[in-house]
């Protein structure tokens, strides 16, 4: 019992499932927490990524403007849809284009910054097993580590990057959502499911599935969102993600109890959404 009372008193982790171009809902939903909650992400002793989702939990670790994350991948997203292939096409070098970001908004002392507080799910080439890194020596290993985390084979290139001399893939494949079952965690995820932060279908005749460490709603919505993440639609409609994001991570600090008086900012981006 002092246990659980303990776990109970400490504050909670924070967990970013793979999201691919549909991250800009996980970064209103950072916006939402950064504006009205910024306790949640100033005292979470960990922060868990997947894939793209190691991006933002690399943001909230590095405290990175969130304004120009999200402009950075809107951009991304508009390269993206100049071909029918979009991704696939050979000259969109979606690899290329992580560095070039991850160089611009990673600080020098990152490795200082996030050594055991932000972990980073891998999935190791040779067995397929499941790796979670959370100590980094440089910014560079940092960089590598996300990079890592976000390669999907074919779709980001041929050749899988490596992490200290091995090779890695996509950490969504064997941990989607890590610790998505903690008892002491806030997870965030574009995909509706048993989520804390996610987007809420109609739950009639729906089943969710638990696969890859995280917990998919079967809905036409969902199935969607899937198809969004590896060819992302137009602006508008990532921006309405993004306020998506927003408005779910508000409607959990109301429903947890955890919501402060918003301020202009706040007041503005709702109004706008």
């Amino acid at each position: 019992m002092p246990e659980k009372a303990a776990t109970e008193r400490s504050p909670p982790s924070l967990s970013f499932s793979g999201s691919g171009f549909l991250v800009l809902y996980q970064i209103g939903a950072v916006q939402a927490l950064w504006e009205m909650a910024p306790d949640i992400i100033k005292s979470a002793p960990k922060v868990y990524g997947a894939s793209a989702g190691s991006l933002i939990a690399a943001a909230v670790v590095f405290k990175t403007n969130l304004d120009e994350l999200q402009k950075t991948f809107l951009e991304a997203a508009i390269e993206a849809r100049k071909t029918i292939p979009g991704p696939f096409y050979p000259c969109f070098n979606l690899t290329g284009f992580l560095k070039k970001a991850l160089l611009k908004f990673v600080p020098d002392n990152a490795h200082e910054l996030a050594t055991g507080r932000l972990h980073v799910a891998l999935t190791r080439l040779s067995d397929g097993k499941n790796i979670l890194v959370s100590d980094f020596k440089s910014k560079e290993e940092v960089i590598q580590a996300l990079i890592c985390s976000c390669f999907v084979p074919f779709y980001c290139g041929i050749v899988p990057p490596s992490f200290r001399g091995v090779r890695y893939i996509d950490g969504g494949f064997t941990n989607f959502q890590p610790l998505f079952d903690h008892t002491s965690m806030i997870t965030v995820s574009p995909f509706t499911g048993e989520i804390d932060i996610c987007p809420r279908d109609c739950p009639v005749s729906h089943y969710c599935l638990q696969i890859c460490n995280t917990s998919f709603q079967l809905s036409a919505q969902n199935m969607c969102r899937v198809s969004y993440s590896l060819f992302p639609p137009s602006s508008i409609l990532l921006r309405e993600f993004y306020c998506q994001g927003y408005k779910d991570a508000i409607l959990f600090l109301k429903t947890s109890n955890r919501l402060k008086i918003p301020n202009s900012k706040s007041r503005k981006i709702q109004k706008s959404c």
